[in-house]
């Protein structure tokens, strides 16, 4: 994988996708290395971020190199600047690039252009790093990915495909309950749906939440109105207000079911305290794996993966 973009989680093949888990669980448990000392990573943020921006800067330290956060108000991303001249200046200067973005396109841009890898943290369509903490989070928790039932209530937004894609890559099943006018796009229905024969996962998408949690090991949720929607704010609430995680939900799955949040969370909206605070919950552990399955995509594209 040296050198490669890592745009959407349909970069990765199976095999590709346990070695990055392998990874992450590896320096998770026995401490990084030294390996990308003398490296640099360019962080463009046009969104605001804690867990992505962090988990990135800190795995880069971690990992002996260092990381230059340029935030859009310095770089204009496309507006004071063209993205193409970004790409090639940034490539003279880092090793690689993370980019948080509100477009997909603007990601494939600075890809056409850069001569480093460009990393997703984040866009309208994708959110591919945080699919990776996820299923490293179930991987440990459930000792497995192969069979895991995955309930997801909600948006079928850029975190929703992401860990649709990366769960039936890894061989889980996933069943996602979502209003009318919010499931996933039809063009990822049916690319999941030809990797799920090949993989041995499955997506069924449902029409009630309670259906798409009963007997499942994980719950999933996410806001109901993500960064850049707030226009659209009291139209979603309108149309998720039966699309709330709550004890009552969470006794229609697994009695050892956990519950998973990329976070933030709105409380009170997708999910009640009662649940996120709950006995059940392992939104800190999933928030704790950014940083690990990040650091593992950053040994494999800029370093030596068998360090």
């Amino acid at each position: 994988m040296r050198g490669r973009d890592f745009i959407s989680v349909t970069d990765l093949s199976a095999d590709e996708l346990r070695a990055i888990l392998a990874m992450a669980a590896r320096i998770k448990r026995d401490g990084y290395p030294q390996a990308l000392v003398g490296q640099t990573l360019a962080l463009i943020f046009e969104k605001p971020s804690l867990r992505t921006r962090v988990s990135f800067d800190v795995a880069m330290q971690r990992l002996g190199g260092h990381t230059v956060y340029l935030p859009q108000s310095e770089v204009g991303l496309g507006q004071r600047e063209p993205v193409s001249d970004v790409a090639r200046a940034l490539s003279r200067y880092v090793h690689g690039i993370v980019a948080r973005t509100y477009a997909q396109q603007t990601l494939y841009d600075l890809a056409d252009f850069a001569d480093v890898p460009v990393i997703n943290a984040l866009s309208d369509q994708a959110h591919p790093c945080q699919a990776l903490a996820d299923v490293l989070t179930i991987q440990e928790k459930k000792g497995s990915l192969e069979g895991v039932r995955i309930g997801y209530v909600g948006d079928g937004n850029n975190v929703a495909v992401s860990l649709t894609q990366a769960a039936t890559l890894a061989g889980a099943h996933i069943s996602i309950a979502s209003p009318a006018g919010y499931r996933l796009p039809e063009e990822v229905i049916i690319d999941v749906e030809g990797q799920a024969g090949s993989s041995g996962g499955s997506l069924q998408l449902m029409t009630t939440p309670a259906e798409a949690v009963r007997n499942v090991d994980v719950v999933y949720t996410d806001v109901w109105t993500s960064m850049g929607q707030e226009d659209t704010y009291e139209r979603r609430s309108q149309a998720f207000r039966d699309y709330q995680v709550t004890p009552a939900l969470m006794s229609e799955a697994s009695p050892d079911a956990i519950f998973m949040h990329d976070l933030p969370a709105h409380r009170g909206e997708e999910v009640l305290d009662e649940v996120i605070e709950g006995p059940q919950s392992v939104v800190f552990d999933q928030a704790e794996n950014r940083l690990h399955a990040q650091a593992a995509v950053l040994l494999m594209l800029l370093g030596d993966a068998a360090e």
